[in-house]
């Protein structure tokens, strides 16, 4: 039975070791051994997403299976510590999408709906914020999730070029 709640600045080490488990062994069916490498510097943790209070944490037990969140802001994807641009500025719900973001879920929990859960909580988050439309950059390991779940592709999209390697992207909408 798994429960959810918004993620604190206290659970940052364990979303971040979750993320590192996430990257490193469910993307490897889908990248090669470098792109999985150049994905740590791709993806990752927004610690502002854990300051608006709009970033899930999904549980079992007390046991975390996965994390993913919502923005009202204009950044698309990447973390902290990632080479992706980021833009703060809010969003407008009346002509923006919200993004949908750093969907991760552990690797022991794969395949058993945390990544469905996260989205149905982001997309009903954002809606009651008024937002009509969500996108989000998926990765070409959640892409399937994210076609099951409506999502239609817009353009894909590579990294910029990491140790001169690139990350496949899809970026990915949704209405609501």
């Amino acid at each position: 039975m798994f429960t959810h709640r918004i993620a604190t600045e206290a659970d940052l080490p364990a979303l971040r070791a979750l993320m590192t488990r996430a990257i490193e062994q469910l993307q490897d069916d889908f990248l090669s051994p470098a792109q999985v490498r150049a994905s740590h510097k791709v993806m990752g943790l927004d610690t502002q997403l854990v300051k608006d209070r709009t970033y899930f944490m999904i549980e079992e037990d007390g046991r975390l299976a996965g994390c993913g969140g919502w923005s009202f802001r204009a950044t698309l994807y990447g973390g902290d510590d990632s080479v992706v641009a980021r833009e703060p500025v809010r969003l407008d719900p009346a002509t923006d999408a919200a993004k949908v973001r750093a969907m991760y879920t552990e690797p022991a929990f794969a395949r058993r709906g945390v990544g469905k859960l996260l989205l149905a909580l982001c997309e009903d988050a954002a809606r009651a914020a008024g937002f009509g439309r969500v996108e989000l950059m998926g990765t070409m390991a959640g892409v399937p999730l994210y076609r099951a779940c409506g999502y239609t592709p817009v353009r894909e999209v590579q990294s910029a070029p990491i140790d001169g390697v690139t990350v496949p992207l899809l970026l990915m909408t949704k209405q609501l």
